[in-house]
C-alpha cells in the first residue's frame, strides 16, 4: 500500500448488485462464464450472488446452478449476500468455496436515515431497525465482545425525504455510540450507505474527518456508495484521501458500474463505482491493486456481450492511459470515431485501418524524437524545452512593446 494511504479492502459486486437489476432471463452459463472469467482478474473478493427469494428478486433463482458449475480459484474469496436463516440453509451447501460470513465480524447496529426507503425495501421501519440495537448490544455483551461497529444507511440522503445533513449522521452515529460506551465496548467500526445515490465527497470528507477527530478508536471504515448521480468513485477518493494508514477502508464496486435497486427509484440508473474505473484510479495513486486490468476490461466486454447493451463504465471504453512507450497511440493514426475502433488500445492499429487520414504529411514533433531517444519529455530542472528558442522570454514581450513590472516600477 502506498505510503499515507489506508489499507483498501475491495469488493466485486457485479453477480448480485449489478445482475439484481437485469433480466431474469440471463441463462446461468452466462453468470458462470463471467465469474470464471472473473476470478481470473486478480480480483481477491467476489460475492457470487444471493440466497434471496426468487419471488421478488427473479434474477437470483439460479444461483445455486452457478455455484455448481463455476471453477473456483484458489485465493480468491467467495461471498454472498444471505439476508436469513433460509438463506443460510441453501448456502451451507455451497461452504466451501463460499465463505459464509453472516453474523460473523464485529457485532454492528444500524439504521438507515431514510424511513421511506426502508419501509419500501424491507417492510421495514426505521423504529424498527433502531428498535434491534438493546438486542444487539445485549448478545454483543454476552458474548464477550470487546468492540463494536455503528453506521448509518440512505446516509447522504433520499429521493423521498430530500437531503440529510452531515449534522444529522453524526448525531446518529453519536446516539449509537452513547450505548455502546453505556455497555463498555469500544466501538472501533463505522460505516455510511448509500442506496438512493446521493453520496457527495464533501460529505464523505466531513463525516469521516468528524469520526476521526471524535472517535481516535475507530480505524475501520466502510463505504457502500452507488453512482446515480456520478459521485460514487470521487466521493471514494475523497475517503482515501482523509484516511491514513493506520485505518482500513472497506468498499464495493460493480463490473461496468452496473447495478441498482428497484426501490429507490431509478432502477438501473442506480449503477455502481465501477471496478475498472476505480482499479485504474488507484493505479494512478500508485496503490497496488494486485488486478491485471486488461483481463478485467475483458470481463467488461463479456458482460456488454452478455447484457446486449453498453454498460456505464470508462475504462473499458478509452483504454487505461497508456503509460508504457509501447503503449503510447500512433500520432498518425487515422480518425478513430467508434467505440469499437477505439478498441485498438487492446486489440492494435487493424481496427482502424482505412479510416479517414487528413494528414498530408506524417505528424512529427520534438517531443516524439525525444522519446524515441529515451530522453525525458521534459527536463524538470534542466533546459528543455525552457532555454529553446521556441520557448517564450521575457526579452519576448520586450520585443512586442510590452513593458515589464520592473520597468513600469522604474518609471
Amino acid at each position: 500500500m502506498a505510503q499515507g494511504y489506508p489499507k483498501i479492502v475491495f469488493t466485486e459486486e457485479v453477480m448480485r448488485e449489478g445482475m439484481q437489476i437485469e433480466s431474469a432471463s440471463i441463462p446461468f452459463e452466462d453468470k458462470v462464464e463471467l465469474l470464471n472469467a472473473l476470478s481470473e482478474t486478480g480480483l481477491q473478493n467476489i460475492v457470487a450472488g444471493s440466497f434471496v427469494s426468487p419471488k421478488y428478486t427473479p434474477q437470483m433463482k439460479n444461483i445455486e446452478n452457478v455455484l455448481i458449475n463455476f471453477k473456483p480459484k484458489a485465493g480468491v474469496n467467495y461471498l454472498a449476500m444471505i439476508p436469513n436463516a433460509r438463506g443460510m440453509e441453501r448456502a451451507r451447501e455451497f461452504s466451501p468455496p463460499l465463505t459464509l460470513s453472516r453474523g460473523k465480524g464485529l457485532p454492528r447496529t444500524s439504521c438507515h436515515q431514510c424511513d421511506v426507503f426502508t419501509r419500501r425495501n424491507y417492510n421495514k421501519s426505521q423504529m424498527q431497525e433502531m428498535a434491534g440495537w438493546t438486542k444487539t448490544i445485549a448478545d454483543a455483551k454476552a458474548n464477550g465482545a470487546t468492540e463494536a461497529g455503528i453506521g448509518t444507511n440512505a446516509t447522504f440522503g433520499s429521493n423521498f425525504l430530500g437531503d440529510f445533513s452531515v449534522d444529522v449522521t453524526m448525531k446518529f452515529l453519536t446516539k449509537q455510540h452513547e450505548l455502546w460506551d453505556a455497555a463498555g465496548i469500544k466501538v472501533t467500526q463505522v460505516g455510511v450507505g448509500d442506496p438512493m445515490g446521493w453520496v457527495h465527497p464533501a460529505k464523505v470528507e466531513e463525516i469521516f474527518t468528524r469520526v476521526k477527530r471524535m472517535w481516535p478508536d475507530v480505524t475501520d471504515f466502510r463505504a457502500h456508495l452507488h453512482n446515480a448521480r456520478g459521485m460514487a468513485i470521487t466521493s471514494t477518493y475523497a475517503a482515501i484521501k482523509i484516511l491514513d494508514e493506520r485505518d482500513t477502508l472497506h468498499v464495493e464496486g460493480t463490473l461496468g458500474g452496473i447495478g441498482g435497486c428497484p426501490y429507490c427509484g431509478t432502477g438501473q440508473a442506480t449503477g455502481m463505482m465501477p471496478t475498472e474505473d476505480f482499479m485504474h484510479m488507484l493505479e494512478g495513486m500508485g496503490i497496488e491493486t494486485g488486478v491485471d486490468l486488461n483481463k478485467l476490461i475483458e470481463c467488461v466486454w463479456l458482460l456488454e456481450r452478455i447484457l446486449g447493451r453498453q454498460v456505464w463504465g470508462h475504462v473499458s471504453r478509452a483504454g487505461p492511459r497508456p503509460m508504457q512507450k509501447e503503449k503510447l497511440f500512433s500520432a498518425n493514426a487515422p480518425f478513430v470515431e467508434t467505440l469499437e475502433q477505439a478498441k485498438h488500445f487492446m486489440y492494435g492499429p487493424k481496427l482502424y485501418e482505412g479510416g479517414i487520414s487528413p494528414w498530408a504529411e506524417p505528424i512529427t514533433s520534438p517531443y516524439m524524437e525525444r522519446l524515441e531517444k529515451g530522453q525525458p519529455i521534459f527536463e524538470l530542472n534542466g533546459n528543455w524545452p525552457w532555454n529553446e528558442a521556441f520557448f517564450p522570454k521575457v526579452d519576448d514581450l520586450r520585443a512586442a512593446g510590452i513593458a515589464t513590472k520592473k520597468e513600469e516600477a522604474a518609471a
